[in-house]
């Protein structure tokens, strides 16, 4: 598995009027994952008319992938999905480690991102 490649497909649908918005962020997110080393692929495909897109990623095995979580462009994404919505997603190989990890990164994020929320907001007692 340690040398097994990880590749992601995703499918957005980018809400009207967000596209210059979703280019500026795409572009921020390649530009992040070019200095990635286990970052084989990154490769986005707008449709002709402008209103979805498609991003293929490849890594150089699950600890590369698991490194990308973790990178601060990955947060583009939370910024990202204000401008489009996630209609598709695929992992191959779907390994039960890739899961796993996978789960586990997502796991922390809600949580900070629960905590950031509940922190901002007055609690009236």
């Amino acid at each position: 598995m340690a040398g097994e490649k990880v590749y992601f497909k995703l499918d957005f649908n980018i809400h009207e009027g967000k596209l210059a918005t979703f280019e500026q962020t795409a572009k921020t997110m390649i530009d992040g994952t070019k200095k990635e080393s286990g970052a084989l692929g990154y490769e986005w495909f707008l449709s002709e008319d402008r209103k979805s897109c498609r991003l293929l990623e490849t890594y150089a095995n699950a600890d590369a992938m698991l490194a990308h979580m973790n990178e601060t462009v990955v947060r583009e994404l939370l910024f990202l999905m204000s401008c489009a919505t996630l209609r598709a997603s695929a992992i191959f190989p779907a390994a039960a480690r890739i899961a796993a990890m996978l789960a586990r990164a997502w796991a922390i994020n809600s949580r900070l991102a629960r905590t950031v929320s509940s922190a901002s907001v007055p609690v009236a007692r």
